[in-house]
């Protein structure tokens, strides 16, 4: 059988797939993984085919402005709902090139995350089956919480719960329609007039894939065609590759230090963050690993107590972490709950605030401390709270269970029956 993955986003958005990818391949199966340009070397690096796509919205990474769109400014929103269209324009166009006449020409199944927009159409347009899966349950509404795209409340009737995800829809199918309305390639010619409802609705099948440790990961009643399988966390380098060697004489120097990186969300002023993250260290008398990113925290920290990691694979490193602290993307969460370790979870945006209060609620991390109230003495306090013998268990036993549900493998069962006609 052969895969075409096909993922938008961060890191985060493509780690995951790249497990399932390493799964798939020593399962017997051929793969093309399809993601922004910039991820090229990181993935063909661990020794995964890849075919690159434009960035595409990607670029709001880079822009200035974007980071105030991450730190929440509402004109940076409406400025990013106007310009954000037009940014899939190439994305749509190399995606149906890759799939038409490029490496993943000849595909069996494609596999999406929705965020691409082209998966299902390009699948329709191949007459191959369109798998759908992702680690945010943001497509299939439920009635157990609100949509997780935005910071809305717990407390909500069921009702209440499913009506939020209209707003997902909406916002959705006008992105996919004024994205595709110009039918600019075969891929996406039908796709204007129902965006995400076509994607969701017509899929073959929807893989939801996190762990079924954490509570309202996978709702009771999602059946059918919707399946819940564990997160992809399975490393996505050699079992034989350690850590760097700087990484490891580090770890060896003194006692377990708490790693804390905000992966690709960059805010205003990253260095304001990393004063924030030394001082909050400092005050809790623990040793650091500092997360570098996608220019989120400055890589350049260094000292007997600091060092500063960039293509580190975190699910080596964070079991030899004290506490992990993180932003909440959906793969970091992840990795840190199959990590048995404590986390202090720092949303920004999006489904951020979802992840933290779900790990707070497992009883892994103290409440959340999102990002535009984030100081110094109360990370620090977030941080001392991890050491607690409460936490610390809970965090152990979970990453436990989630090492018990073998995700990569049960991905990979679960693709293969659906990919069959």
């Amino acid at each position: 059988m052969k895969v075409l993955i096909m993922t938008l986003g961060t890191r985060g958005d493509v780690q995951p797939f790249m497990a399932l990818a390493r799964g798939l391949l020593a399962a017997g199966h051929e793969v093309v993984l399809t993601a922004p340009q910039r991820f090229a070397g990181f993935v063909a690096g661990h020794g995964v085919p890849f075919a690159g796509v434009d960035d595409g919205p990607m670029r709001l990474m880079d822009d200035p402005a974007g980071a105030a769109v991450i730190e929440g400014g509402m004109r940076a929103r409406l400025r990013q709902a106007r310009i954000m269209p037009a940014m899939f324009t190439q994305v749509l166009a190399d995606c149906w090139a890759v799939a038409s006449h490029g490496a993943g020409a000849g595909a069996d199944v494609v596999v999406h995350n929705g965020q691409i927009i082209a998966g299902q159409h390009v699948a329709e347009k191949l007459g191959v089956p369109a798998v759908l899966a992702l680690p945010i349950p943001i497509y299939v509404p439920t009635k157990e919480f609100p949509w997780p795209g935005v910071g809305l409340p717990t407390w909500l009737p069921a009702v209440a719960n499913r009506a939020t995800f209209l707003g997902m829809t909406a916002r959705r199918r006008y992105s996919a329609g004024s994205s595709t309305g110009g039918a600019r390639t075969p891929s996406v010619s039908r796709a204007a007039a129902d965006g995400t409802t076509r994607c969701v609705d017509r899929t073959t099948a929807r893989l939801r894939c996190c762990t079924r440790s954490v509570p309202r990961c996978c709702p009771r009643h999602w059946t059918g065609r919707t399946q819940c399988t564990p997160q992809a966390t399975g490393s996505s380098r050699p079992r034989d590759e350690a850590l760097p060697p700087q990484v490891e004489d580090f770890l060896a120097a003194g006692d377990p230090p708490v790693f804390v990186g905000f992966g690709s969300m960059s805010g205003r002023d990253p260095s304001r963050s990393t004063a924030l993250v030394l001082e909050a260290a400092r005050r809790a008398e623990t040793r650091l690993v500092i997360g570098a990113g996608w220019g989120g925290l400055d890589s350049t920290i260094s000292g007997d107590d600091v060092i500063a990691v960039e293509d580190v694979d975190y699910l080596r490193l964070f079991p030899a972490m004290a506490a992990v602290v993180h932003h909440g993307g959906a793969g970091t969460a992840g990795t840190a709950f199959a990590s048995g370790r404590p986390q202090v979870v720092c949303p920004f945006i999006a489904d951020q605030p979802f992840w933290a209060r779900l790990a707070y609620h497992r009883g892994v991390a103290p409440a959340p401390q999102p990002q535009r109230h984030l100081t110094a003495a109360g990370l620090a306090s977030a941080i001392t709270t991890t050491t607690g013998p409460g936490i610390a268990r809970a965090a152990q036993e979970l990453g436990h269970r989630v090492g018990a549900e073998g995700g990569v493998s049960a991905a990979v069962t679960a693709l293969e029956r659906a990919a069959v006609p």
